[in-house]
Formats: C-alpha cells, structure tokens, sequence
C-alpha cells in the first residue's frame, strides 16, 4: 500500500480489524519511509456479470429499485423492501464467489419476494422470466396455488379449510 504522504511504495500493517459485520476490513498501516501512520478500509468487491458479458459492481441499490417497481401500488412497506435487499445480498455474499451471474442474483430474489406478495412476485418473475403468453402467467399462478395449498410448499401458510 502506497504511502499517502511520501508516496512511498510500501507499508507495515500495525493493526486490523473487521468493521460493518464482517463486510469491511479496517487496517491501520505505518509508512518506513516517513513514519507517519494512516488507515485504510477493505472490502471484498462483489461483481454481477450481465448477460451481455458485461461486469458490474452488486448494487443493492439497484435490487431495491427493481423490487419497487414490481411492489408499485401494493400494500408493500419501505422497509420491508430494504430488508429483502439486505437478504438477497447476504445469500449472495454467503455463496463466496468474487462473480455472480445477473441470472442468478434474480433467482434470489424471487424467494423472498414471493413471500412478501405474490403479485409483486408475479410482476418481477414476468419480466425476469421474460413471459410472452398468457400460458406463462396461468402456469405460474398454478404453481404459487398448488404452493398454498395444505401439503403444498407453503401448506402451513396458505388457507384452510374449514368444516362448518
């Protein structure tokens, strides 16, 4: 690490530490050259490949912004979206690859904004997925009802019956 002072090429590090939950590592270096001492911030970079090929940094910003979109006159509050961002950000995270494909950021997504609400779900997965029929729609809508449906993925959170 180059000296910010005396522009030397080197330095030692004195002390490390880890900051933000692990995200960031903070090192406290010292030059040879001036003596003088100074930090620096670590962070491992995060990088979404497109389908073009193109590389890009992972923006949770923008995972917000898309999810909004889909979430547009529901019922869905702020911060429930910034709490799926941070989610879909730690599973990506958790998989420790330098790269990730965009392909599979937006399979990500799609758990947990199923679980928020299924219309918003079903916005982001016709466009994630590129529907092009209504075929396409009527068979998702299919697998979120057989989801809910009691033994279904999400029996115990889908309705009931009830005898009367």
């Amino acid at each position: 690490m180059r000296c910010p002072y005396c522009r030397h090429a080197d330095s030692r590090v004195v002390d490390s530490r880890e900051a933000d939950d692990g995200q960031l590592i903070r090192r406290r270096r010292s030059c040879p050259e001036c003596g003088k001492r100074f930090t620096t911030v670590e962070e491992a970079v995060l990088a979404v490949v497109k389908r073009s090929g193109v590389t890009e940094p992972f923006s949770r910003t923008k995972i917000i912004g898309g999810v909004r979109k889909a979430c547009q006159g529901r019922p869905v509050e702020e911060d429930s979206i910034a709490i799926l961002a941070q989610r879909v950000e730690e599973t990506i995270r958790a998989k420790g690859a330098a790269e990730i494909p965009s392909h599979e950021v937006g399979l990500v997504i799609l758990g947990p904004l199923r679980d928020l609400d299924e219309v918003a779900y079903l916005r982001f997965a016709s466009v994630y997925r590129s529907f092009d029929s209504l075929a396409d729609f009527e068979r998702e809508i299919e697998t979120l009802r057989a989801a809910a449906r009691p033994g279904g993925r999400r029996g115990r959170d889908g309705p009931r019956a009830v005898n009367v």
